[in-house]
């Protein structure tokens, strides 16, 4: 059984002290694959490298996330658009994350927009998957890629946990659900969401150091806890845990055309 890791930050602090061990435990899983968001200017190296030293596993993305759009975000967003056009050679696979985040702090909110709309922007003449945080402004989001809705413009809404109503309006605009975690918390209600969505609109993500899945929330997540987000899944549909992962694994690669 293979899975594929959607979304999951390996390169931070948090698995400094035991990467490799970490990698190794999520390839004995059977994550052999995952597609890595950039947070922001500081990150790209410790980004470039882990997906250096293991290219044909770790696909590295590139985005300005949310929340560090603050009065700097222009200098910021620059690099990553040198990242983006400039002559690295590098592959990207994505663009991201980035999106809206009305959660932690407001006082950017028009920034956020307009750093949004910039990476909407490239996403459409890259032609890449554009990977959308929406924590708390799922709506938002939803109206700014409607407004920008082009047969040039995909991608994934991560960490979803929105309504089922929200959810058929991100499938109608071409956009898969990236589902995580919280699917497995008691009280999140995402189960119940799940449960009337068809697997053909789902990827499967850790968001890894965040949002471990029962029963280690609350700790520090990993890739290899994937299985943990696909066993529940299958539970919910009622399906094989082979079947998940065999249809999440076929959306992933169509989204990340892989």
């Amino acid at each position: 059984m293979n899975l594929t890791d959607t979304h999951c930050h390996l390169y931070l602090s948090e698995f400094d002290a035991d990467r490799s061990a970490m990698v190794a435990r999520a390839f004995s899983a059977g994550i052999t694959k995952a597609y890595l968001p950039n947070v922001d200017a500081s990150t790209i190296d410790p980004l470039l490298s882990l997906c250096a030293a293991y290219p044909e596993n770790y696909m590295p993305m590139m985005g300005l996330h949310p929340c560090s759009v603050k009065e700097n975000w222009k200098d910021e967003v620059r690099k990553i658009e040198n990242q983006l056009f400039g002559k690295s050679g590098i592959k990207y696979w994505g663009i991201g994350e980035t999106g809206l985040d009305f959660y932690w702090d407001q006082a950017f909110v028009d920034q956020q927009k307009e750093n949004f709309q910039l990476h909407i922007d490239w996403a459409k003449t890259l032609r890449l998957p554009i990977i959308i945080h929406s924590r708390e402004a799922t709506d938002a989001c939803i109206e700014l890629i409607d407004k920008n809705k082009s047969s040039a413009l995909h991608g994934i809404f991560h960490c979803f946990s929105g309504s089922l109503e929200q959810a058929n309006r991100i499938i109608d605009l071409g956009f898969y659900l990236g589902i995580g975690g919280v699917v497995t918390f008691k009280n999140s209600g995402l189960d119940k969401e799940v449960e009337q969505i068809d697997l053909k609109h789902l990827v499967l993500e850790t968001d890894a150091p965040y949002l471990a899945p029962v029963p280690h929330r609350g700790k520090r997540n990993e890739s290899s806890y994937l299985t943990l987000v696909a066993e529940r899944i299958a539970i919910i549909k009622n399906t094989s845990v082979a079947e998940v992962a065999a249809i999440t694994t076929g959306n992933a690669n169509q989204v990340f055309q892989s």
